[in-house]
């Protein structure tokens, strides 16, 4: 029998809005976080830099009130069902860290690997950030023997690419030409996606 793992990016993908400009707004940054979010996305600036750039900006929000805030955020409905249904083979795969996002994570009882921070001397430090496309490259010595991933941003397209499918997804705004270039479809609506994933 072929066991296949789900790997799914978390921000506009699983997500049903953008979490960091959410957090943004609790200390009054969400519009340059936003332009952050956007022009990284794009691909103007590379994901680390951007990253450690956000760290900078939201590590004055202490982690209980972005616990607050991530714990009240919406997943896409269709999405968060088909996670939940098959937890053992799904994972999600998210750039941001992972200190920020517990509450979130909780909900869906899957594995997530993420991007890893630490406080140190009364700031948010990023430790190392993660590397999509190796983690999917690691998939099959857990016993896989292919992986359908799904993203919407420029630091999707190694995990897109390393993929036996990859796909596309515009749930909260249209994926980036990059990771439409490196996916096989292009999906909008989570229903659709949660048909395409059970028919592959």
């Amino acid at each position: 029998m072929t066991r296949t793992a789900y790997c799914f990016d978390l921000d506009g993908t699983l997500s049903a809005m953008e979490i960091l400009p959410a957090i943004a707004a609790e200390i009054g940054f969400s519009e340059e976080v936003e332009t952050l979010t956007r022009v990284t996305m794009d691909g103007h600036l590379s994901f680390a830099q951007s990253l450690r750039l956000r760290a900078l900006l939201l590590g004055a929000v202490p982690i209980e009130r972005v616990h607050r805030v991530v714990a009240d955020l919406p997943l896409d409905e269709h999405l968060e069902q088909f996670v939940t249904d098959r937890a053992d083979s799904c994972f999600v795969v998210t750039g941001n860290l992972g200190v920020w996002l517990t509450p979130m994570l909780d909900r869906l009882a899957c594995p997530m690997v993420a991007s890893i921070a630490s406080h140190r001397d009364g700031h948010l430090r990023v430790d190392h950030v993660l590397d999509k496309g190796e983690f999917v490259r690691g998939l099959p010595s857990r016993g896989f023997d292919r992986v359908i991933a799904v993203g919407d941003g420029a630091n999707d397209v190694p995990m897109l690419r390393e993929a036996t499918y990859g796909v596309a997804f515009g749930g909260v705004h249209s994926p980036t030409r990059s990771a439409v270039e490196a996916a096989d479809y292009v999906v909008h609506e989570g229903r659709d996606l949660c048909r395409l994933l059970a028919e592959l």
